[in-house]
């Protein structure tokens, strides 16, 4: 289990890191055009589609990591296991909630096939799957977190960024 969390952990933050230096170089290059004249026109529509895939890898990282908005103060101050089963209760509807959505954003990346972006004329079903991966990685994040609280005795607390 620990492997395939790894792996998955790995391949996010890749993403992330990809798809941030992306979003850097269009600002990067739309502040140089700015500055020098005139930039390009499909810097400002990179930035977005870079923001999305920026978002969709990191969100699963931010679950795993505790950084997503989280109201515990109630929770934790809870007596016994409380905290422990509204940690798993939490877990687990975030991963029905993302299972329901997947088929309906499956069908929005197909939508995107009929569609190209205007300024760099990339075809939408590959911006589209930004919300796909979303909702994926936060399903596997939320469903690894399940399985660790249920089989491995995990209490279910955030892992440190600084962990890996």
């Amino acid at each position: 289990m620990q492997r395939v969390e790894k792996a998955i952990v790995v391949i996010a933050k890749i993403g992330v890191g990809v798809s941030f230096a992306v979003l850097i170089g269009a600002v990067l290059t739309q502040v140089l055009g700015r500055t020098f004249g005139s930039s390009p026109v499909w810097t400002e529509e990179l930035t977005r589609f870079a923001m999305l895939f920026t978002v969709a890898f990191g969100a699963g990282l931010a679950l795993r990591s505790g950084d997503m908005v989280n109201v515990d103060i109630v929770c934790e101050s809870l007596p016994g296991r409380w905290p422990w089963r509204l940690r798993l209760f939490s877990a687990a509807v975030t991963a029905v909630l993302c299972a329901i959505l997947i088929p309906a954003a499956w069908r929005y990346v197909s939508i995107g096939a009929l569609q190209t972006s205007p300024a760099l004329g990339v075809r939408m079903n590959i911006i589209h799957f930004s919300v796909f991966a979303l909702l994926v990685g936060l399903l596997l994040f939320a469903a690894l977190r399940c399985v660790a609280m249920i089989w491995f005795d995990s209490d279910g607390q955030p892992h440190n960024r600084m962990d890996g």
